[in-house]
């Protein structure tokens, strides 16, 4: 099997037809690989990772997963999938442990493999020390490496993973991106949404790029920054240098738009030429008697593109939790 995940034009409509989640969205993840799923809140992510995890029926298309037909083979397909929501789902009156090999139990684990699998998963989220505890007492970040965890109980071939580090902190992030890759590594293929571009950057081996329901990008990391063309320069002029002055000079070495924050005095444009350029743009800085405070060479970054390709960042188009609780039903 090439491919742990290949679905075709899957499309999904709510009342009756008015909003249109998913538009004929194709998506593959490829054996053994992490497919990253970018897009804002109502872009349809959760939609795509419901149906794909056959909690919803598409209104059309079709496709394959864990090779299994999705349609005609759901039962299959549960059996070879770990899911983990937007949001934790976990029995806050047991235990960590009580969790974890409830679920093993239910997969059809006898006791003992149950009882060694939730202690395993325990150490490998860092939960040990919580594990006799109610599940009610942990924090925001612990309940989700919890709910991750419990998505693992069965060593699924297939994975989904839907904005798996919201809420954590960063080395609780971090520790999570670890599992990730030890658990690609291991043979394990991952379909992640999130809404952290770093994220995408740091554990995808493709993107696909999605905005209210219809693929607008896909590509690896490197693909779609090529698509801004090439590096950024980053200027930040020293207090009372005149911005359209500099802009004006700068403007023979812009490959694009020069953007402007006026408030910071900074000036960001794309250009030609790396490091070559960085100094020919300094130098006539220098000759026009422009000084700045800090500059440098960047390459772009998926906030970069995603603005590009969207026209607002990832972050700016997010809603508020209690109004993005079920984006199945406000997609």
């Amino acid at each position: 099997m090439s491919n742990a995940v290949e679905v075709q034009g899957l499309v999904k409509t709510y009342n009756k037809g008015e909003i249109k989640a998913l538009k004929g969205l194709d998506l593959v993840v490829p054996q053994g690989k992490v497919l990253g799923v970018l897009g804002p809140n109502g872009a349809g992510k959760t939609t795509a990772v419901s149906i794909l995890s056959t909690l919803l029926i598409p209104d059309a298309g079709q496709g394959v997963v864990a090779g299994y037909d999705l349609l005609k083979e759901p039962n299959k397909v549960r059996e070879n999938i770990g899911l983990s929501g937007q949001f934790a789902a976990v029995d806050e009156i047991l235990t960590g442990f009580e969790n974890l090999h409830m679920f093993g139990r239910l997969y059809g684990m006898s006791n003992s493999e149950a009882t060694a699998r939730a202690n395993e998963l325990l150490a490998m989220f860092n939960l040990t020390d919580a594990g006799n505890r109610p599940a009610k007492g942990y924090s925001g970040g612990m309940r989700r490496r919890l709910d991750v965890a419990g998505a693992l109980v069965a060593r699924p071939q297939v994975i989904f993973l839907d904005e798996p580090t919201t809420g954590l902190d960063p080395q609780s992030r971090l520790g999570l991106w670890k599992t990730i890759r030890q658990l690609v590594a291991d043979g394990a293929s991952l379909l992640l949404t999130t809404q952290y571009l770093e994220e995408a950057d740091h554990l995808a081996d493709s993107i696909v790029v999605i905005d209210h329901g219809e693929e607008i990008a896909a590509g690896t990391a490197d693909e779609l920054k090529t698509q801004l063309g090439g590096d950024r320069v980053e200027l930040t002029l020293t207090p009372g240098q005149s911005i359209e002055d500099a802009k004006s000079a700068l403007a023979q070495f812009a490959s694009g738009e020069i953007q402007v924050n006026e408030e910071d005095a900074q000036l960001l444009f794309p250009v030609d030429g790396g490091t070559t350029t960085l100094t020919r743009v300094l130098n006539e800085l220098e000759s026009k008697n422009i000084e700045t405070i800090d500059a440098g060479l960047r390459r772009p970054t998926l906030d970069d593109v995603f603005l590009s390709l969207t026209g607002h960042t990832a972050e700016g188009d997010l809603i508020e939790k209690e109004e993005a609780a079920d984006e199945t039903e406000v997609v």
